[in-house]
């Protein structure tokens, strides 16, 4: 169980030089999302390092059939909401469709949701051809998550949720966007349904941490959608685990999740995918 307290008083809260830290040190970053205060509030007690304010409320909380709908205002207010729960997790928000178009749309629209809920770091998806946002994002003192892999943003133009990165052609274009991302200044990295294979690759050449979402046990660390840790959601993805099954209650089940993924117990290699 972790508490949240050292010997020496409240624990540090997680930075973006802390993950850097965590990466150095071989120390599993322990990511989860959250929406609202409740919940964001019970991750910080668990010892979750980073909250992210995902556009999947859009299917979670809203009912949705895909993250399209959701707008900035919606990211804003739940952002808003786990910004005031959280004193010691990084605080995540997503960029959602549309809302980084170009470059002086994405840096209006992320300075929004730094100064009007509160957010740490934003995440955008995409590969280079988002470079030079994040280059001036970074420019003004944004951190940046990249997201790459499958990006739900784009499940019509993928023709569904499919794992990205199985053939050459398609793991040597990530990997270039990936190295693009970094270098343009993003200070952390998302991959999600990727071989297991080509994401422990990218944690190894990558200086940034690199985090995982059905990317196998080769990464930084890992991130799961709350509600699938809960057992809430009626068809989980297959690389989800029901941590609330175990663990008897909410609170218990999200320490589990993060005692699991700093152990190394979380995920195997049946939470992945070959390549």
């Amino acid at each position: 169980m972790t508490s949240g307290y050292g010997k020496e008083g409240p624990a540090r809260t997680v930075t973006v030089s802390r993950l850097a830290g965590m990466k150095a040190a071989g120390q599993p970053v322990a990511a989860l999302t959250a929406y609202d205060y409740g919940f964001a509030a019970a991750c910080d007690r668990a010892g979750v390092d980073v909250v992210l304010v995902g556009d999947s409320l859009g299917m979670v909380v809203q009912g949705h059939e895909t993250t399209l709908p959701v707008t900035v205002d919606d990211i804003i207010y739940h952002t808003r909401c786990v910004a005031r729960a959280c004193e010691r997790a990084l605080v995540v928000a997503d960029m959602p469709f549309m809302s980084h178009t170009d470059v002086e749309t994405g840096l209006a629209n992320a300075g929004r949701l730094m100064k009007e809920g509160a957010a740490q770091m934003v995440k955008l998806e995409g590969g280079a051809e988002q470079a030079a946002l994040v280059e001036r994002l970074a420019a003004h003192g944004i951190p940046v998550c990249a997201h790459l892999g499958l990006k739900p943003q784009q499940v019509h133009k993928l023709g569904g949720y499919r794992v990205q990165g199985r053939d050459q052609a398609e793991a040597a274009l990530m990997e270039s966007d990936a190295r693009a991302l970094e270098d343009a200044g993003a200070d952390l990295l998302i991959l999600e349904c990727v071989p297991s294979p080509l994401a422990e690759h990218l944690a190894g050449t990558l200086e940034i941490p690199v985090i995982g979402i059905g990317a196998g046990p080769g990464c930084d660390g890992q991130i799961l959608v709350l509600h699938d840790v809960l057992g809430v959601t009626p068809q989980p993805p297959r690389f989800a685990r029901d941590f609330s099954r175990e663990a008897g209650g909410v609170q218990a089940a999200l320490e589990a999740y993060v005692t699991a993924v700093r152990s190394g117990a979380f995920p195997t290699s049946e939470h992945g995918f070959a390549g």
